[in-house]
């Protein structure tokens, strides 16, 4: 299975933020759409990503005035991202030994799509349970010899 795969169930819409909106702003964001991070996005470029868990780590660390500050000064910069023809295994793989959790997916200089750990889980568990089916049809006869 391919992460494009992922994406034709999911959609390709992406939640974004400018990087110079407040993290106050990125919160709300977050909260409203019930999304785990924004990809940070200037003049259709991608510069960025920031998660709910940056902005939990920075609250921790800096209180009420954390909201107030600009995306710019929490995202993460160096991103690791798929492509759509990447297998899903490779996805999941980056996104372990990395330690995150939403991988953005490019096509060129092109934002095509987000993947979350819980999309490749979903979709892991959707193929098993087809597979399932089909070993069970196969075991009890349904095809013929």
């Amino acid at each position: 299975m391919k992460i494009q795969d992922i994406l034709k169930v999911k959609g390709d819409h992406v939640e974004t933020i400018a990087p110079d909106e407040t993290i106050r702003q990125a919160m709300d964001k977050i909260i409203n759409k019930r999304i785990g991070a924004l990809i940070v996005m200037e003049e259709d470029n991608v510069k960025g990503i920031i998660t709910e868990r940056d902005i939990a780590r920075l609250i921790h660390k800096d209180g009420e005035k954390a909201f107030a500050g600009a995306v710019r000064d929490t995202m993460t910069r160096k991103l690791i991202v798929g492509l759509p023809d990447d297998e899903v295994d490779l996805a999941m793989a980056l996104m372990t030994n990395n330690r995150f959790r939403h991988l953005p997916v490019m096509n060129g200089k092109r934002l095509v799509g987000i993947i979350s750990i819980g999309d490749i889980v979903k979709a892991q568990v959707k193929n098993l349970e087809i597979e399932n089916r089909y070993l069970i049809d196969y075991i009890i006869g349904k095809y013929p010899a």
